[in-house]
């Protein structure tokens, strides 16, 4: 391997920090009309009536649409792959409102000023309804949140009820011999239970929500969009308007972060039923304040979990109970409800019995979605903290009663096999990689464990801690998520790449030029990148459950293979010679029988144009069959200053088995990145409503993230030394499980430094003080 496991910069890199026009709405057309949401201001209301004639009469107003002029199709907003792992449960504008901020009326101006004016002339007449804040209280609250659901298609897969204000319900249940759990309960020396909370996080991403929309020369509706499913946008939004994908084309720029938000369709449909409506170009920009009022969020999830072991630390069973918030519409309500269980399990795939329960249920708040992490963080928390508590309970180091119980290389779990659609459970998935013994040794040496287990006085009101915790994720969902590969060789000798992934600040554009390099036998620097464009691209299903390395990178692998062979059949033709006679050094092909030399530059050229002519040009595919788990191991130390409150982490460290590292400088930042992300949600970030269900962090002066002035943290990152037959070059994936096992390893951290146990994220000063002086005065 020459391109892969080197630390090249990103393709992108100069581009963007010199502020090049990449992204939408740098792109958009000047004369783009613009176009404006009208919101609720209430949490749940039906309109009763609803007039916009005044707001039509406002010189510049192009159109102004409510749910009376939008096809009443249902639809899900999940952008997941289909069929959708979802219920049909929305439309575009709905005469119900179910959230602050859900879609009343579109409005397309000349510009801002004058679509803002239209919009205060809208009169609507609302029936208000009691709302559901309370996630807690939501199933069988007396406020039915879809009443009017004749019309939905729900999906009986994931066992919604629409009257129980039920959006998903989930179980297995799992034990090796004839007994069941309760019974493997009775028979543990030791049985504890936990029940954690985590909050709703915000994405925070820097470019907000933002599509625009054209009608190119053939009437077909063009959407460039901000999104990481360029291909689930075409789909849904043709569906969304009573059209066929065939006349949908998207494209996707360069995207400002995502985290997982822009999996969810958001501005599309807006922009489109302006552009089908009028003709015209239209644009719709989210404001910071519309984009965390109406965008997505984490789910919000209580999860009560209870383990029985023995009295050497041997884990027997665990059992676990999720309730999940999903806000306003279900669109990822299975999809991070499963994975709290059946990503975490098999961390523990000694155990005899495992059980799993959920239900997700719907609320008037904003729609919980995808986020980096998928409902994965949350039974992290859920798990990781209640292994933290066996071993104080048993008093054992939580290190060594994780070497006792945790997956090793080579071993199998069931929940691999849970987490891969279409599996059973005859044959449990086996383990090909498993690097957490490598990763808790090395987090161990590099945190100074021994030396600093469980706590240090630093001074007579701060206190050090260590904490750690494991975590796992996926790399693509099995069966399931798809992708491919196109690559061109081209005139002077260079190849085009062309890819349905979406890079969405990842650098994954920069990881799979490095794999098709190696997988062709060139250097990286004669392959141009390109994605993406529903016209023009291969598909691929985006960007989201850790698949683009994984996935798209074993359709690149397939595509690389296929353009060598092809090269070396042309290159024999035009040789005269066969192909088991030439040698290629990445450069040029020599006849070993003639020592006839022929180079790339003079071969595309050939095959470019005149009586050679021949396009080289091929698709690799690849849908992944079985679970490729990454891992991880982290350690952090934390100073609690007893008389405020303040948790600070001088030290946290990193240890990540994704296998081969693609480019071990990008996966290093995409670590660091989720050490931090995860540190913002165990101590400082959540959203806030009050007693309506009105968000008041609504903009990032409420809503804290951690800066680089809030971060003082040492960060060690490490990778090791793993290798995943079934990856690209033995590569996993890596986005998402960086961020999972920071909080746990705090909350622990925090509890050895000074013997308090909290449970609920975020781990404020205040409930850090409270919990303080509660166990002082016990």
């Amino acid at each position: 391997m020459k391109a892969v496991n080197k630390p090249i910069s990103k393709i992108d890199g100069m581009g963007l920090v010199t502020g090049k026009p990449v992204y939408t709405d740098d792109l958009a057309p000047k004369d783009a009309l613009i176009v404006k949401i009208l919101r609720s201001p209430h949490a749940f209301a039906k309109m009763k009536d609803i007039d916009v004639s005044r707001a039509l009469k406002v010189p510049g107003v192009e159109c102004v649409l409510t749910w009376k002029d939008i096809p009443r199709i249902p639809f899900t907003r999940s952008g997941a792959s289909f069929p959708e792992p979802a219920s049909y449960d929305s439309y575009i504008l709905d005469e119900y409102v179910r959230y602050v901020g859900d879609s009343v009326a579109i409005v397309a101006a000349v510009d801002e000023e004058t679509a803002e004016k239209a919009m205060k002339m809208i009169k609507v007449d609302y029936e208000v309804f009691e709302p559901v804040i309370d996630f807690e209280k939501a199933i069988d609250h007396p406020s039915v949140i879809h009443p009017d659901h004749k019309n939905y298609k729900p999906n009986a897969i994931i066992h919604p009820n629409f009257d129980r204000n039920v959006a998903c319900e989930y179980e297995y249940d799992w034990s090796k011999g004839d007994k069941g759990i309760d019974e493997i309960f009775a028979e543990c020396d030791v049985v504890i239970e936990n029940t954690t909370y985590n909050q709703a996080q915000e994405h925070a991403m820097m470019e907000t929500h933002r599509s625009y929309t054209y009608k190119d020369m053939h009437g077909r509706l063009v959407i460039v969009s901000s999104t990481q499913v360029p291909f689930h946008v075409r789909r849904t939004v043709a569906r969304s308007l009573g059209m066929t994908p065939d006349q949908v084309r998207v494209i996707k720029p360069r995207i400002g972060g995502g985290f997982g938000a822009k999996q969810n369709l958001q501005a599309e449909f807006y922009p489109a039923a302006v552009t089908m409506r009028t003709g015209k170009p239209a644009k719709m920009i989210f404001s910071r304040v519309e984009n965390t009022i109406c965008g997505t969020t984490r789910h919000r999830m209580r999860i009560d979990t209870k383990i029985g072991a023995m009295k050497d630390g041997t884990i027997r069973a665990i059992d676990m109970e999720v309730l999940s918030d999903q806000g306003a519409y279900g669109e990822h309500s299975k999809t991070t409800l499963a994975p709290a269980g059946y990503k975490t399990i098999p961390l523990y795939n000694k155990a005899d019995a495992y059980r799993f329960h959920g239900y997700t249920a719907y609320t008037n708040l904003p729609t919980a979605g995808a986020f980096r992490g998928f409902g994965v963080t949350q039974g992290i928390f859920a798990t990781e903290s209640i292994v933290n508590k066996l071993a104080h309970e048993l008093d054992m180091d939580p290190a060594v009663i994780r070497e006792k119980n945790m997956l090793k290389e080579g071993e199998t779990s069931v929940g691999f096999n849970l987490s891969t659609v279409f599996d059973d459970l005859s044959e449990l998935q086996t383990a090909e990689s498993c690097g957490l013994e490598q990763a808790v040794k090395r987090g161990k040496e590099l945190i100074g464990w021994d030396e600093k287990f469980p706590k240090k006085e630093v001074s007579s009101s701060k206190v050090r801690g260590v904490g750690m915790a494991l975590s796992m994720q996926g790399s693509g969902i099995p069966n399931i998520d798809s992708a491919s590969a196109t690559i061109r060789f081209q005139e002077n000798g260079f190849f085009t790449l062309l890819l349905g992934a979406t890079d969405i600040g990842t650098g994954s554009d920069t990881i799979l030029k490095q794999i098709a390099a190696d997988a062709i036998g060139i250097s990286e620097d004669r392959i141009r990148v390109f994605s993406s464009d529903t016209d023009l691209t291969p598909f691929d299903v985006g960007a989201y459950a850790s698949s683009t390395t994984y996935v798209t990178g074993n359709a690149v692998i397939n595509a690389g293979k296929l353009a060598r062979e092809e090269l070396f059949k042309q290159a024999a033709r035009l040789l005269e010679t066969d192909v088991d006679s030439l040698e290629f050094d990445g450069d040029k092909f020599t006849d070993k029988k003639s020592g006839e030399v022929l180079d790339l530059e003079h071969m595309g050229t050939k095959l470019t144009y005149g009586k050679f002519q021949h396009q080289i040009e091929v698709t690799g595919s690849y849908v992944p069959y079985k679970a490729a788990s990454p891992y991880m191991a982290c350690f952090v130390e934390v100073e609690v200053d007893t008389e405020t409150g303040i948790v600070e982490v001088p030290n946290m460290v990193g240890v990540v088995d994704c296998g081969t590292p693609i480019n071990p400088k990008l996966a290093k930042v995409q670590t660091e990145g989720g050490l931090i992300q995860g540190l913002g949600l165990a101590l400082i970030e959540k959203i806030s409503y009050d007693s309506r269900g009105r968000m008041t962090t609504d903009s990032l002066m409420e809503y804290k993230i951690p800066s680089r002035d809030d971060i003082k943290t040492n960060l060690v990152v490490e990778f090791t030394d793993t290798y995943e037959p079934t990856g690209p070059y033995g590569a996993k994936s890596i986005g998402e499980i960086v961020l999972n096992p920071t909080p746990p390893a705090i909350q622990d951290a925090i509890y050895n430094a000074t013997g308090i146990w909290l449970t609920d994220l975020p781990m404020t000063p205040e409930k850090v003080l409270k919990a303080l002086k509660e166990k002082k005065n016990k």
